[in-house]
């Protein structure tokens, strides 16, 4: 069983959320809460998988709290719940170490299928809204970011490098798979690569880093 914790100060929209996690056979809603806060509170009573998080909350606010449930020793995935209007707040939110986000208009099956891949430590980014991000945090002196992007690229693999550009590209570990012709765990085994041979946390910071070095364009 996937255990989720919901963290939004919106009673409606926990409501909304539990009623569709709790269709799926595989998921067990363990808890929620109304601020960032008592989600931290609640990570510790409850240990769950994957935590739900609004990133606009009074109190402590969603960003403030990723941070530090990411930094506890063994942490659960946290997804970024948002809307369009949030971009700034999102990104800050990834660099401290959420798996991803989800608009909160997400279809249900998609909520589902990203609270799965979230556990099985895989992320599931909407493509046009990763690139929006990205685009937004890196238009300032490009031709300095591309150079120093690059050099940072060196120590990588030519398939490293495919497999960056697929996560640039917002794919999940099953379609690099298919796209590359090889196994999850084989793309599993060079994600972790890329993880330390760019010191990132997160597929986001990935695809920034492909971003940033012309990979994408």
């Amino acid at each position: 069983m996937i255990s989720v914790l919901l963290v939004d100060d919106e009673a409606l929209v926990r409501a909304g959320l539990r009623m569709i996690l709790e269709t799926a056979e595989d998921m067990a809603v363990v808890g929620d809460a109304t601020d960032g806060r008592a989600a931290i509170e609640a990570v510790g009573r409850d240990r769950p998988d994957v935590v739900l998080m609004d990133v606009r909350m009074p109190g402590l606010d969603g960003l403030a709290a990723t941070a530090a449930i990411r930094a506890r020793p063994h942490p659960p995935a946290v997804v970024v719940l948002t809307t369009f209007d949030a971009d700034d707040a999102v990104f800050r939110a990834l660099e401290a170490g959420a798996t991803g986000f989800l608009l909160k208009d997400t279809p249900p099956l998609d909520l589902l299928r990203a609270v799965r891949l979230a556990a099985a430590g895989d992320a599931m980014l909407s493509p046009a809204v990763t690139r929006r991000l990205i685009t937004r945090v890196t238009t300032e002196d490009r031709t300095r970011h591309r150079r120093a992007a690059l050099d940072r690229l060196r120590p990588l693999t030519g398939r490293e490098r495919e497999v960056l550009i697929e996560i640039g590209l917002g794919h999940a570990n099953a379609d690099i798979a298919t796209h590359l012709h090889m196994s999850e765990a084989t793309v599993k085994s060079h994600i972790t690569r890329l993880f330390d041979k760019l010191s990132a946390t997160n597929r986001v910071q990935l695809a920034i880093a492909a971003f940033r070095a012309g990979l994408l364009e």
